[in-house]
C-alpha cells in the first residue's frame, strides 16, 4: 500500500467516525493518524470534502478547504488550492461528479463547477461554470474546449 492509499483509507475511516461513531476515543484516535498522513504527504484536506471515488493524483502540497464540496469520481493533483474567498470563511466552491483538476489549480469563491469538467494546469478559477463537461484554462479560467473528463479519471465509484 502506497501512502496516499494510507491517507485516503484514514480519511475515510475518520469520517466515519465523524458521522457515525459514537465513541469518542476512537475518534480522537482516527484523527490523530489522519494528521499525521496529512502532515507527511503535504495535503491540508478537510474531511467530509469529497465524495466517492477520490484519486490524489501526487503527493504534495493539496489544500481543501472543509467548506467545499466535491462530488464523486474527483481527480485532484498536486498544488490545488480550492479555497474561500477573501474574509468570506462560507463562501467555498462546489464541484460536481467526475472532474478533473490538473496540476496548480486555483479554484476559490463561491462558485460552482459542473459535473465531467476538466480544470487545466495553473488555471485561476474564481467565477461559475454550472454547465458542465467542458475544459477550463487560463487566469481567470474560461472555456477553452468542449472535451469533458472522459479518459481523464480512475471511476472508483459508479453513478
Amino acid at each position: 500500500m502506497n501512502d496516499i492509499y494510507i491517507f485516503q483509507m484514514r480519511m475515510r475511516k475518520l469520517e466515519f467516525a465523524l458521522n457515525c461513531g459514537k465513541n469518542p476515543i476512537k475518534r480522537l484516535y482516527r484523527k490523530i493518524l489522519f494528521r499525521k498522513s496529512s502532515v507527511k504527504l503535504g495535503f491540508s484536506i478537510s474531511p467530509n470534502t469529497f465524495g466517492p471515488g477520490l484519486s490524489i493524483a501526487h503527493r504534495g502540497t493539496i489544500v481543501v478547504n472543509g467548506g467545499a464540496r466535491i462530488g464523486a469520481n474527483c481527480r485532484i493533483h498536486v498544488d490545488v488550492n480550492i479555497g474561500t474567498e477573501a474574509g468570506k470563511s462560507a463562501a467555498a466552491p462546489t464541484i460536481g461528479d467526475n472532474c478533473y483538476i490538473g496540476p496548480g489549480a486555483k479554484i476559490f469563491g463561491s462558485i460552482e463547477i459542473g459535473s465531467g469538467t476538466v480544470v487545466g494546469a495553473n488555471a485561476v478559477v474564481n467565477k461559475t461554470f454550472p454547465e458542465g463537461n467542458q475544459t477550463l484554462g487560463g487566469i481567470p479560467a474560461k472555456v477553452i474546449s468542449q472535451k469533458n473528463s472522459d479518459g481523464l479519471l480512475i471511476k472508483g465509484h459508479k453513478i
